[in-house]
């Protein structure tokens, strides 16, 4: 096995998104069962690289890819002596012996990388499990030849990954707003591995907003990190966390900061026990805040037009003026248009305005539904439009 630092690719893989396929695209015969897979079809020979799990695909011919990540069983593991290492993934292919390699990301610095017998690659099948070797490994991931695709992982070899070496691994910060349901607003922070993608962490966490941050940071095996929050007074549990590397496909957050809904930003920090920073950043809350306003309000919008007629009988006068004069103030109504409308009556004006966020898209619902909480919020309540 080769262990291959900064050696250009012999062909620069192209990168997709793959589509999201639901659960019932697998078959009973699956062996795990999982709610988040992938779709793709490679157009013919290559190298194709999938920009959410991060997953390389060497293919010899054109055929479709279908895979998705699946929970280890710690299990098979530990009589062989390994532990996770990486994602499990479930892979199919339309075609057999379409894929000539599979190269799986890993999260090992280059100081590590010049150790031999520190990763390998399992591929589980009815039959059991087998080791594989790596044909090499680069900067970012593990090369292996698959006999056949089934359910393929990363792991480490325990004792040569924990006892012989002691260096760093790359990691990753994630943080993730939760809607209000309490006065506090809650912050999960996640402290995983450098090759858990976003993606992955997100489709568990649907409800809350990730904040786009620099992530990468070094985290240590066993090490006991807590997080730290300026301006000062908000809770965060718990107090410390030790560091052990987990692979889903569940992932839940490591700590919890809870803020006030009027902050506008805080400062966030990561360190270990020693007082070490290992990671830091602002965190600007006003902006993510008003950024789901406008998607919930946009939503709200597209509610609003499945029951016209209450509005149009309940809403007033002064109210629809204003309705239109916000309209233009954001540049989806011209002022002819405005005009045309309030030389209306009433019930006119009111499906004039209905038909403007019918038709200008979800601009127009952000901006009415924000307008109508604030001009008439018993009636906004009333539509249920909360």
């Amino acid at each position: 096995m080769d262990v291959k630092t900064n050696v250009p690719d012999k062909e620069a893989p192209l990168s997709f998104t793959p589509e999201n396929t639901p659960q019932s695209a697998y078959s009973a015969e699956s062996l795990y069962t999982d709610d988040s897979s992938y779709r793709y079809r490679c157009p013919g020979p290559g190298v194709f690289q999938c920009s959410v799990t991060g997953l390389v695909f060497v293919m010899a011919q054109e055929a479709e890819l279908l895979y998705t990540t699946v929970q280890w069983d710690d299990g098979l593991l530990q009589p062989a002596s390994k532990k996770t290492a990486g994602p499990l993934f479930e892979i199919k292919c339309s075609e057999d012996a379409a894929v000539c390699q599979l190269h799986l990301p890993h999260c090992e610095t280059k100081d590590a990388l010049v150790f031999n017998g520190l990763m390998s690659v399992v591929h589980i099948t009815d039959d059991g499990m087998t080791i594989l070797e790596p044909l090499e490994i680069t900067d970012t991931h593990v090369v292996v030849k698959v006999p056949n695709l089934s359910v393929c992982g990363l792991v480490w070899n325990i004792y040569r990954r924990f006892r012989d070496i002691s260096l760093p691994i790359k990691g990753r910060v994630m943080l993730f707003l939760r809607p209000p349901h309490t006065r506090d607003q809650i912050l999960n922070v996640f402290l995983l591995q450098g090759n858990v993608h976003v993606d992955e962490v997100s489709k568990r966490h649907r409800r809350a907003t990730y904040i786009e941050l620099p992530p990468d940071c070094l985290v240590d095996f066993g090490q006991r990190y807590s997080v730290h929050c300026e301006p000062k007074g908000f809770h965060i549990q718990p107090e410390g966390e030790q560091f052990d590397p987990s692979y889903g496909p569940n992932y839940h957050p490591s700590f919890e900061v809870f803020v006030k809904p009027d902050t506008e930003k805080v400062t966030l920090w990561v360190q270990d026990k020693e007082r070490k920073v290992v990671w830091k950043s602002d965190v600007f809350l006003e902006g993510v805040r008003a950024g789901i306003q406008q998607k919930d309000d946009a939503a709200m919008g597209q509610k609003l037009l499945t029951a016209p007629a209450e509005f149009i009988v309940r809403v007033s006068y002064p109210v629809l003026n204003r309705l239109l004069e916000k309209l233009l103030e954001h540049g989806v109504i011209t002022d002819a248009e405005m005009q045309t409308a309030r030389a209306k009556d009433r019930a006119d004006k009111a499906r004039d305005v209905m038909d403007m966020v019918a038709k200008k898209g979800s601009e127009a619902c952000s901006v009415v539904v924000t307008a109508l909480r604030e001009l008439d919020p018993y009636l906004y309540s009333t539509l249920n439009l909360r």
